[in-house]
């Protein structure tokens, strides 16, 4: 590596290669040598992923043009006539890029040499960027490059004038982000907020390069699941441009890039009351149809996040984007399924879009998910077959008409996937309130297999099971039957969660199970008087009933 001292050869070249490319990549001391330290770092860390942090962190040596700085002695014995070869070999439009530095040229601190090294600097920043976008799609190499400090020279080159190397930098920082683990890194916490990353992808979805705008939202897309992150592009004024980007629908890897942005940012509830103001849903609602399925995910999932707003639901119905929600229940993309079934269990809350969606067939189309292998789907169609249930007209006679339904949600508590588990417990809980199909229901074994979930720290689980539980001993000798395949006990170690919504299932369950006076027993066997003291919450609406 070339030293810093006054007597080194490659001294007086230093100040040209500065003012190309910026005070970061000069080697003179007083100047920026955050990537002298990378290798130091590495040699220091004990971690077995050495050798390859060291092959990592010589990519980003190069990125940083330490490399050509130490070389400048060899380049600077060329001519400038060679250059001009390099020159007249490139394309027009990478002339076009580099005009603005080429007027310079009339500068007598630069010589025509330099202008050659330009070239030769960005053929070296896109050879190693062009390495480490591909490397990153390894997860243990994208967290080595954020753990190296690798996005913040990302983020230097975000604001560079040239196009190319912005591409390649928001595609390296996308895959990199698409690791949750890397974006709890001290790296990535500080290039978000003092480096300012998110404002330079914000900054670069209005760039005339559809290449670039791609790029950049797809960074956001994997970028925003982190909620700092979905703040910051709202405060950057990033989600206008993402909403006049929805307008492109030739480009589909741009589609597809700026839906899955808008799907993630709408995670928080400011940035969906802001896409209202832009009429966001409705654009949505247009692109439902005659979509590649990597677009039709991302809206999709844009539209579930947007439901949280109430009036967008009647937006949805209004713009007609019912039907073809339904349409896409009969599907095989799991991700698509997932994600529809969750948008229309969210417009499912509202009565008269209920009724269109059992129009439909939608219900039936939800409860034949519940037969997909795949555990996230199954999870999302019983979580949406709740609000079908409690919206609709004659919710019992609905559900007995979907033959062999109520054996298959039933079958689904043998599940292992605790998702699976709480949302059919949710659902087995609004099936309850109908008596025909309580009975029907505990026909197939209902209450020995909530019994068999009682024994479980999982919260949520917790809850809906209580509920589930509770509403199941209306029906015949369920409370007794419940006591016998001891579930009593399990549930009154439920009191010490520190979740309310969890005391209160729990407190009605109870409620329910004391009518038999041997579950009583055993509820003061196990302290419930002594959990009830602890307990701070409110039981006005448990009728009065004290524990």
């Amino acid at each position: 590596m070339a030293g810093s001292g006054a007597t080194h050869p490659g001294q007086a070249n230093r100040d040209p290669i500065v003012k190309i490319l910026g005070p970061e990549y000069g080697t003179v001391e007083g100047e920026d040598m955050s990537m002298l330290h990378l290798l130091d770092k590495v040699k220091k860390d004990d971690d077995p992923e050495t050798e390859m942090k060291m092959k990592i962190s010589r990519l980003l040596h190069q990125l940083d043009l330490q490399l050509l700085n130490s070389s400048l002695k060899q380049f600077s014995h060329k001519t400038s006539g060679r250059f001009e070869e390099v020159s007249e070999s490139s394309s027009e439009a990478e002339e076009d890029e580099e005009q603005p530095v080429r007027h310079q040229e009339g500068n007598t601190d630069l010589p025509s040499e330099y202008w050659g090294i330009q070239k030769l600097a960005k053929y070296l920043k896109i050879g190693s960027l062009k390495i480490l976008k591909e490397i990153s799609q390894n997860t243990l190499i994208r967290h080595a490059i954020a753990d190296l400090g690798g996005l913040q020279i990302m983020v230097k080159i975000l604001d560079s004038p040239d196009k190319d190397l912005k591409c390649l930098a928001a595609e390296t920082i996308a895959n990199v982000a698409r690791f949750k683990q890397a974006r709890r890194t001290p790296s990535y916490r500080l290039a978000i907020r003092t480096e300012g990353m998110i404002e330079n992808l914000v900054k670069n979805l209005s760039s005339e390069h559809e290449e670039l705008q791609m790029h950049c939202a797809s960074a956001i897309f994997k970028c925003a699941e982190d909620k700092e992150t979905r703040d910051l592009v709202r405060q950057h004024g990033g989600l206008q441009p993402l909403s006049v980007l929805l307008g492109n629908t030739e480009n589909k890897k741009l589609l597809a890039a700026v839906t899955g942005a808008i799907w993630k940012c709408a995670i928080s509830r400011e940035n969906v009351s802001r896409f209202r103001e832009y009429k966001v849903v409705e654009a949505l609602v247009e692109l439902l149809t005659d979509q590649p399925e990597e677009v039709l995910v991302n809206i999709v999932g844009a539209l579930g996040e947007c439901c949280q707003e109430p009036i967008n639901r009647t937006i949805i119905r209004k713009c007609g984007g019912i039907p073809p929600l339904v349409k896409l229940l009969t599907g095989t993309d799991q991700a698509l399924l997932v994600n529809v079934t969750k948008a229309l269990g969210a417009c499912a809350t509202e009565p008269e879009n209920m009724m269109i969606i059992d129009r439909l067939d939608g219900v039936r189309l939800l409860w034949s998910l519940l037969k997909n292998p795949n555990p996230d789907v199954q999870a999302s169609a019983a979580w949406a077959i709740c609000p079908c249930i409690q919206n609709a007209k004659d919710a019992g006679e609905m559900v007995r008409s979907f033959v062999g339904g109520l054996e298959l949600i039933v079958n689904l508590l043998k599940s292992k996937n605790k998702e699976v588990l709480a949302s059919v417990c949710a659902a087995i809980t609004n099936i309850a309130k109908d008596e025909e199909n309580l009975a029907v229901i505990t026909d197939h074994g209902v209450v020995p297999l909530l019994s068999k979930l009682a024994n479980t720290n999982n919260d949520k689980l917790r809850r809906h099971l209580a509920e589930a539980i509770s509403h199941c001993c209306m029906w015949g000798s369920n409370r007794v039957a419940f006591g016998e395949t001891k579930a009593v006990a399990p549930l009154v170690r439920y009191l010490k969660s520190n979740d309310p919504s969890v005391h209160r299932a729990t407190a009605q369950a109870l409620y329910q199970l004391s009518e038999d006076p041997s579950n009583c027993i055993t509820m003061h066997e196990n302290g419930v008087v002594k959990f009830h003291a602890q307990c701070s919450y409110d039981w006005e609406w448990n009728n009065g009933y004290d524990l």
